[in-house]
């Protein structure tokens, strides 16, 4: 009997085993309660801020979250490869300084006078190369993923620095002109490059066998390596596919920003609390594709809806620092409460 037929079902029971009754229910409580904030937020704010309801607003809300829903998505596949465990689990902390270095290398490629496919190619080149480093020093290295990837990090954003000598780099294409637009309704394109990127994730992650083995790989490893699944490389494609990630923000950033732009890394705690709540609108408080695009829909009209009240960035980041807090605290206690 080969490897993928003793592992068949194991997939299947990590995604749809029942937790013990108590619990099922504090989950269910967990995902519900969430949901209910979300749309209460949703109301003050529609209440108390101006213009939060307009086309306008939202168009420029969804414009924005599909940078840091693409960054997101590729956080939420490592989560899902690497288990739940931030600390000895899955982690990319050098995400968004990637988008930074994928959009400087855009933009430099267009200021010296390429097509925007070889800039494209070159952003994306980018993005796979800074995760495929990550891959090695994780997998191959041995290195803890939250500390690779902060090393990482830093690289990469000492190279967008030397690369952009800490300026702006401006650029202005047809394709970036196309990807900053929007519809007859106000819509900006990059809402449905992000609706569609979803809808690819998540047929590839939540219904392939890729997907699966993904998911037995984070949740039960030594059962996955039991039944002969190639651990170190699903995970390092894990991080490889994170980073392609970052070179398609990167792409989407310039066409947002109008050029590269420094201060990326301000991308980063958004980008962990959106991986991270969003394994909070799952069934089982597991990381995936589709919980993702909902959080990153609720943090990025909770941090509108803060701009517009005037209220100050720190207290944004308080807020987000919080979000994380709780999420952790509350899927450790239920996971633990399962065993």
């Amino acid at each position: 009997m080969s490897a993928d037929v003793q592992f068949a079902s194991l997939p299947e029971t990590s995604t749809a085993k029942a937790l013990p009754t108590g619990g099922r229910l504090a989950a269910a409580a967990l995902r519900f309660g969430s949901l209910l904030a979300f749309a209460a937020i949703l109301v003050i704010f529609a209440l108390t801020a101006p213009y939060f309801l307009t086309v306008g607003n939202i168009g420029n809300v969804l414009g924005q979250s599909a940078i840091s829903g693409v960054l997101a998505i590729g956080l939420t596949i490592v989560l899902i490869a690497g288990g739940s465990n931030v600390v000895t689990g899955g982690i990319d902390l050098s995400l968004a300084a990637n988008m930074g270095l994928s959009a400087a290398v855009y933009a430099s490629l267009i200021q010296l006078g390429f097509s925007d496919l070889v800039a494209a190619a070159g952003a994306l080149a980018t993005g796979l190369a800074i995760g495929a480093v990550n891959a090695l020093a994780i997998v191959f290295a041995g290195i803890v993923p939250l500390l690779a990837t902060l090393a990482v990090m830093n690289v990469v954003a000492g190279l967008e620095l030397v690369l952009t000598q800490n300026t702006v780099l401006p650029a202005s294409t047809d394709l970036l002109a196309l990807l900053s637009s929007s519809d007859g309704f106000g819509i900006p394109i990059l809402a449905y490059v992000l609706i569609g990127f979803t809808i690819i994730a998540t047929a590839i992650v939540q219904f392939t066998p890729l997907g699966l083995r993904l998911y037995a790989v984070g949740e039960f490893p030594e059962a996955a390596r039991a039944a002969g699944l190639p651990l170190r490389s699903l995970v390092a494609g894990a991080f490889v596919a994170s980073g392609f990630c970052g070179g398609i923000a990167g792409i989407l950033s310039v066409a947002y920003l109008s050029g590269s732009t420094t201060g990326s890394g301000e991308m980063l705690l958004p980008v962990v609390v959106t991986a991270l709540l969003g394994s909070v609108f799952s069934r089982r408080l597991v990381p995936t594709i589709g919980g993702t695009l909902i959080s990153t829909l609720f943090v990025g009209f909770l941090i509108n809806g803060f701009q517009l009240l005037n209220l100050p960035s720190t207290l944004v980041s308080g807020v987000q620092g919080l979000l994380i807090l709780i999420v952790v605290s509350a899927t450790t206690l239920l996971r633990k409460r399962e065993i």
